[in-house]
């Protein structure tokens, strides 16, 4: 015969409400500005110059994220965005959705030893241009997907009302913002050098070039 003791309903009750807590707030992975400053995130060499390229190629509104990879020489090899959903920002979700999102667009880096390309985040919101508790939680999601793909964990960009801003940087524009239209400007590879030879047919080549 086994006897077991029936849960006073002031415990089910506590339970209950434990339960529903834990479910309004989940544990939120982020990082604090200090903590990014420290992370030694390779700066921008033209940030407007990227910020402006996205904006053109994907004309993101509040709630986009646009995630990029750069070549070392800050070229846009890949990117992508996608609508951020209506849940509590937890860095783990937001890590899910950009290491999806790498995939998808460009093969992974794991087999380097030292990662070659970097991917930055631009992310537009609402609110004013100051650090929220959901960019601490995109910082953690980008800084985590990065190494699950083999990248740099490269900046991280907020586009707001007021305009554009690199986290932990203190560099930013008024354009764009999140509400101007798509400017007349496209991130695109740079051509290749011109061949260093002497004679008739650098010159045939410079003039090819000039046209």
């Amino acid at each position: 015969m086994t006897f077991g003791f029936a849960p006073s309903s002031a415990a089910n009750m506590s339970t209950a409400a434990h339960l529903s807590a834990a479910s309004a707030n989940p544990p939120t992975r982020l990082l604090e500005p200090a903590e990014w400053a420290a992370a030694g995130i390779p700066l921008l060499r033209n940030p407007r110059d990227v910020v402006s390229g996205l904006h053109a190629r994907h004309q993101p509104r509040p709630a986009t994220a646009v995630v990029a990879v750069l070549d070392p020489d800050e070229r846009l090899r890949a990117s992508a965005s996608f609508t951020r959903r209506s849940a509590p920002a937890d860095g783990w979700m937001f890590r899910n959705a950009l290491l999806a999102q790498l995939r998808r667009v460009i093969p992974h880096d794991l087999r380097r030893r030292t990662p070659v390309r970097t991917a930055v985040l631009l992310y537009c919101r609402d609110g004013d241009a100051g650090w929220t508790e959901e960019d601490g939680a995109w910082m953690w999601g980008l800084r985590d997907a990065c190494t699950l793909h083999g990248l740099r964990c490269g900046a991280y960009i907020t586009l707001t009302r007021d305009g554009w801003q690199v986290l932990g940087e203190g560099r930013g524009g008024r354009r764009p913002h999140a509400n101007s239209p798509a400017e007349p400007f496209a991130m695109a590879e740079a051509p290749p050098p011109l061949p260093r030879t002497g004679g008739v047919a650098s010159e045939v080549l410079r003039r090819a070039a000039a046209r």
